[in-house]
């Protein structure tokens, strides 16, 4: 009796917690500022509960109105999704890039698996850059060569030139996928920041299922180099709306002296911003958050996640359903739908609730929770992906050949909505730990995830052939146990020393 009365005090605990945010969090930051100063926050927020605390210019993106940030946000999530999007948009198509290039099936893959290794390589060159010149002049870069490069690869007569137009292609979309965690850092306030870095991470995933359900139809229909033509068209397009609606974000509150109108600075800055240097350490620096367990070990768990909940699904539906059920590009593509509903619903708690969760204790407790306080919720999404695996690869195996059932992509999406929440908590939990470092920390944890990403479609085939689906399912459940829920256990029990150990 007395444990059901515990149970039911900790869920009404746990509603209550949802339920409506009101916090009374005096920041001592703000009593330093001149009166001047807090008038004009307080105009422009109608508060002066903010963290981090703006500058009194209305340069800064976080005095830009609500409309303005969530405007730019689309943008640069857009971008982001780009850089998965491109890289997954022939996955429907390997039969016939195979049968036109002459080359094996598995070769064709290939041409994936060396763009999933370029987008986590090429962000530690594209960071420091964006650092010192700002985020926009960058961005309208990746555009302007990523047309060439898809055009390239629409009229490449062999595979050879195709590859070298994909790596092209891939180095120069990339950076949005990466720096988006820092635009969302350098807009957004802390207490909103879940929600927005959800709809960031959010489009990184849903590009990877969204490309092949969208290009089956283009493949079957007109042939697999319209998809090449349909990327450089839709990078052409973004090109024209960051040129009118993407202001810069990069905005430095220390050191630098803004010179010129808002608007000059936002749209017509393309010298440096940053006077620092560039030197070779700048270009590996993303690199030494080896040394962060609270980096290191987000990044790990998650990238165990994205593998199986994520690239392991995408990469083998073509091989998997097409040998088992004799699918077209068209069919193969429709089955992606159950990743894009699977991720769009895991983003509701990722996201949203994520937040809300952190306000709650943040009143609770009337001071800023400590970050390992998000990871409560990472659990869902590492059961959901555990699960969905499990049900995905079980369920193939358990269907006869040419009787197709949906309980397959029921798994699908399950796992996808798995992937999804850890995507966001991680990624948050980790900027939110080092956020004066977000771009480092999203160039770090990109490029953990892209190179397991890459190493995955490797050794998939011959552990499917070796000990079957079964037996796989065991391995990907296993592995996600072991690098996935354990370090995180260990990070939100130790995890408040960690971050000041380093």
């Amino acid at each position: 009796m007395e444990e059901t009365i515990a149970v039911e005090k900790r869920h009404e605990e746990f509603v209550e917690a949802l339920g409506p945010v009101h916090t009374h969090i005096e920041n001592d930051e703000i009593s330093r500022l001149s009166q001047e100063h807090r008038d004009y926050l307080e105009q422009r927020h109608g508060t002066l509960e903010l963290d981090p605390v703006p500058d009194m210019s209305d340069a800064d993106p976080y005095n830009w109105p609500t409309s303005r940030k969530v405007t730019n946000l689309a943008m640069v999530a857009f971008h982001a999704m780009m850089a998965t999007f491109t890289a997954s948009s022939i996955q429907s198509a390997f039969e016939a890039i195979a049968m036109d290039l002459h080359v094996s099936l598995t070769r064709a893959s290939y041409l994936t698996s060396l763009q999933i290794a370029i987008l986590g390589v090429a962000p530690l060159f594209w960071r420091p850059l964006s650092n010192r010149y700002g985020r926009r002049p960058i961005f309208l870069l990746s555009l302007i060569c990523s047309i060439v490069g898809n055009i390239g690869c629409a009229n490449s007569p062999t595979y050879a030139t195709m590859a070298l137009c994909r790596a092209i292609t891939a180095f120069f979309i990339s950076p949005a996928a990466a720096i988006g965690s820092a635009v969302v850092a350098e807009t957004f306030f802390k207490k909103e920041r879940a929600k927005y870095m959800g709809v960031w991470t959010l489009m990184v995933t849903i590009g990877v299922p969204i490309a092949p359900f969208l290009f089956g139809f283009v493949a079957l229909r007109i042939g697999y180099r319209w998809i090449y033509y349909i990327l450089a068209i839709t990078n052409g397009v973004q090109l024209l709306l960051y040129t009118f609606l993407g202001p810069e974000t990069r905005y430095l509150r220390k050191g630098v002296q803004h010179q010129g109108s808002p608007f000059k600075q936002e749209f017509f800055r393309f010298s440096r911003i940053d006077p620092t240097p560039i030197k070779f350490w700048d270009f590996v620096q993303p690199l030494s958050f080896f040394r962060y367990p609270s980096v290191v070990i987000p990044a790990i768990s998650y990238s165990m996640i994205f593998l199986f909940g994520s690239v392991m699904i995408t990469v083998e539906i073509p091989q998997l359903f097409g040998e088992k059920f004799h699918f077209n590009t068209q069919q193969l593509g429709l089955q992606f739908i159950a990743m894009i509903i699977g991720s769009v619903i895991g983003e509701q708690i990722g996201g949203f609730l994520s937040d809300r969760w952190m306000a709650r204790r943040r009143n609770k407790i009337h001071t800023s929770p400590e970050p390992e306080f998000r990871l409560w919720l990472s659990y869902f999404g590492f059961i959901c992906t555990i699960v969905g695996v499990v049900v995905f690869l079980v369920q193939i195996q358990r269907a006869p050949p040419l009787h197709w059932n949906v309980t397959p992509m029921i798994g699908a999406a399950i796992a996808s909505a798995g992937n999804q929440i850890v995507t966001t908590v991680m990624v948050t939990y980790a900027v939110d730990c080092y956020r004066e470092e977000a771009a480092s920390v999203g160039v770090f944890i990109t490029f953990v995830r892209q190179i397991w990403g890459f190493i995955g479609p490797f050794w998939f085939p011959p552990m499917f052939t070796n000990i079957g689906l079964y037996g796989s399912a065991g391995v990907a459940a296993a592995l996600m146990i072991v690098f996935s829920i354990l370090p995180t256990i260990f990070l939100q029990w130790k995890g408040q020393g960690l971050r000041g150990a380093v």
